[in-house]
């Protein structure tokens, strides 16, 4: 018996080539794709879709993804997964949750993590395998996991901002190497997060030696303080990175982060020039003007040179505050975060009031300078505080999410009642505005970006394309209305005209309703 048979559909197999009228059916998790419409009459099934003429598309990969911990924690993950993300990576801007020597290592980099990731408390696991293992048919959609450099370097080294002797060297690159075993895709790095952002590009070419020994690649939130050699200076050390370790390079949250800073087309140059050398770059953006990420980002890397017991005590003693407060004071964007960027995700009741406002709204509501209103925030919340603020310069944003090297990715954070509006909206939003409204992109090679371009920078061979054989992860949407109505004051709305979602042959999503399935898999390299 069939699982699923979808028929009276416009299909867009995920390769860019334009839509063919037809039928997909499913059995045992696998595709079978008829080019004519059938009869549901002609076979023995248990779902039936009728998809009315709306456009049938591979599942929606994600490859910027912070759910590693949280969608343990909230399994049926409807903010993404009614989006049409069927498959996310997680372990991205070198923040991974394995491998690691003890419960207690564990501990404190969930802790560390918290203002992207949740997990209640007592978590059970330590390696790679273990932690893939919770995913397998737990969550509602397929999880493919990248190792961060910061577990590696804690591994090795602890959470000290000094240099990798030989040995600890040698010691990450096994650790890289038996990770990427169990089934890791490559490495990560956020070279704004310490521990992994005390790295040197030395020690970085050296890992991603190991990672491309096994076919894997290197996905990377750059090195904002290499700024100060230059605009570009973050990216060129990435480039510089695949360069001498012969590992492919993906460049993500990549985009013109404000108007003033570069130009978007030496942006997009950089990446262009790169690969006319032969260098394997690509990049992702999302597709809305608002950053995101943990409030501590804005912490001097000092301060958190030793964990997040460091991090703390720097907060609460006097004499390291007003060091703080003297270097941030001295930024020259300090004004625009205290007052473009708001802060949600507040645990403690108390706090409630202060999710969706801005930093400066916050001090003047505490009636305290805002340093010391931001600083006493993160003591009382722990450091679980997230940020959102206008980190991109939406007018040239078109162009990198229209341009050929370039896939869609969410950045997404998933809790607080605040968080950024493309957590729910990301993917539709290239649906209804890059595509329908404005023209940016013609629809198939939209879904292209969303498809099969990040399967192939992933690795997947079975997925991101709508082919006999193939694995059955699949969206149902009507182009003509849908849309997203996140907005930054009114962001937790689930997409409009996304009608099923299905995850390894399940339904998940039926009618615009989530079943409360969970079929689900850790997607393993090599496997």
């Amino acid at each position: 018996m069939l699982e699923l048979l979808i028929h009276n559909a416009r299909i867009i197999d995920g390769t860019g080539s334009p839509w063919f009228r037809g039928s997909i059916l499913v059995e045992n998790n696998t595709l079978a794709i008829k080019r004519h419409d059938v009869s549901p009459d002609d076979y023995e099934v248990e779902n039936i879709i009728d998809a009315c003429d709306r456009v049938v598309c591979p599942g929606f990969i994600d490859l910027h993804s912070h759910a590693g911990l949280t969608i343990l924690s909230e399994p049926h993950h409807d903010p993404k997964v009614r989006q049409g993300v069927t498959t996310e990576l997680v372990g991205i801007d070198g923040i991974s949750h394995a491998p690691f020597k003890n419960r207690q290592e564990l501990e404190r980099y969930i802790w560390f993590d918290s203002g992207l990731n949740w997990y209640p408390p007592d978590p059970d696991w330590l390696s790679t395998h273990e932690l893939l293992n919770k995913y397998d048919g737990n969550v509602a959609v397929n999880i493919a996991y990248i190792l961060g450099n910061s577990p590696v370097r804690i591994w090795s080294i602890g959470w000290n901002d000094r240099p990798a002797n030989a040995r600890e060297i040698a010691d990450m690159k096994a650790v890289v190497r038996e990770s990427m075993e169990e089934g890791a895709w490559g490495i990560s790095t956020g070279l704004d997060y310490p521990p992994g952002a005390f790295a040197s590009t030395e020690e970085l070419i050296s890992l991603s030696e190991q990672a491309a020994l096994l076919g894997g690649f290197y996905h990377t939130h750059t090195r904002a303080s290499l700024k100060a050699k230059g605009t570009y200076a973050p990216w060129e050390e990435a480039v510089e990175i695949g360069r001498k370790s012969g590992l492919p390079v993906h460049l993500t949250h990549y985009r013109q982060p404000r108007q003033g800073e570069g130009s978007h087309l030496g942006y997009l140059r950089l990446v262009e020039d790169a690969r006319d050398e032969g260098i394997d770059v690509t990049f992702d953006c999302y597709t809305y003007p608002y950053s995101g990420t943990s409030a501590t980002i804005e912490l001097p890397l000092w301060s958190k040179d030793g964990g997040p017991e460091r991090t703390m005590s720097a907060l609460a003693d006097p004499a390291d505050r007003e060091r703080m407060k003297k270097e941030m004071k001295s930024r020259s964007d300090i004004n625009f975060v205290w007052r473009e960027k708001w802060l949600h995700n507040f645990r403690l009741s108390k706090n409630a009031k202060y999710d969706g406002k801005s930093i400066l709204q916050i001090s003047e509501m505490r009636e305290q300078d805002p340093a010391d209103a931001f600083f006493d925030l993160l003591l009382e919340e722990r450091l679980g505080i997230s940020e959102v603020g206008t980190g991109t310069n939406a007018e040239t944003l078109p162009a990198f999410v229209s341009h050929p090297s370039g896939m869609i990715a969410s950045d997404a954070i998933l809790f607080g009642e605040y968080p950024n509006p493309r957590t729910y909206g990301c993917f539709p939003v290239v649906l209804a505005e890059f595509v329908r409204a404005e023209k940016h992109l013609k629809l198939p090679e939209a879904i292209r970006k969303m498809t099969s371009f990040p399967a192939q920078r992933l690795g997947l061979n079975d997925r991101g394309i709508l082919r006999d054989g193939f694995k059955a992860d699949l969206v149902v949407f009507d182009p003509d209305t849908v849309r997203t109505d996140a907005t930054k004051d009114d962001p937790k709305h689930y997409p409009v005209g996304i009608d099923y979602v299905i995850v390894n042959g399940q339904i998940v999503i039926d009618s615009g309703a989530n079943t409360g399935a969970t079929p689900g898999m850790a997607l393993r390299r090599g496997h």
